[in-house]
């Protein structure tokens, strides 16, 4: 289960809506119609573009999410009594904060 429990996930319902999409402008009934060959290009053109800027967005995101792992690891390496300070200021809130419910 994802991050919506007991729900479909918006990119399952689209991935669903593009399959039925696929489905439609694939039947041989319509292969003689120039236009719905046009769709059908225009379609998977489309489609795999989507995809692609997907992966690529993915991608970007887990390097920038990686750099930023690195630059707090090696600030955490650099300034550890600060990191510990910090640490302990947020566990004391928290502490604080929960003792109070």
């Amino acid at each position: 289960m994802g991050i919506f429990s007991g729900k479909t996930q918006p990119r399952d319902e689209l991935e669903k809506l593009v399959d039925e999409l696929r489905d439609v402008i694939s039947s041989r009934d319509l292969d003689d119609v120039p236009q719905i060959r046009q769709i059908r290009e225009r379609f998977d053109e489309g489609y795999h573009n989507l995809r692609d800027a997907a992966v690529r967005t993915a991608q970007e995101a887990a390097s920038r999410a990686k750099d930023h792992a690195h630059a707090a690891n090696q600030y955490a390496h650099d300034e550890p009594w600060q990191v510990a300070g910090a640490a302990i200021a947020v566990g004391a809130l928290l502490g604080y904060l929960l003792a109070r419910r």
